[in-house]
């Protein structure tokens, strides 16, 4: 997991931004996704 998005993380978390979390989540599922699928 990339750096900037672990910081990205640890501050949603930290200010329990729920929307932040949800898209931050979704977006990493979709990363990760398609770079281990190839």
């Amino acid at each position: 997991m990339p750096v900037w998005f672990q910081n990205q993380m640890q501050r949603a978390f930290f200010e329990k931004d729920h929307y932040q979390i949800k898209l931050l989540n979704q977006c990493w599922f979709f990363y990760r996704k398609k770079h281990c699928s190839s």
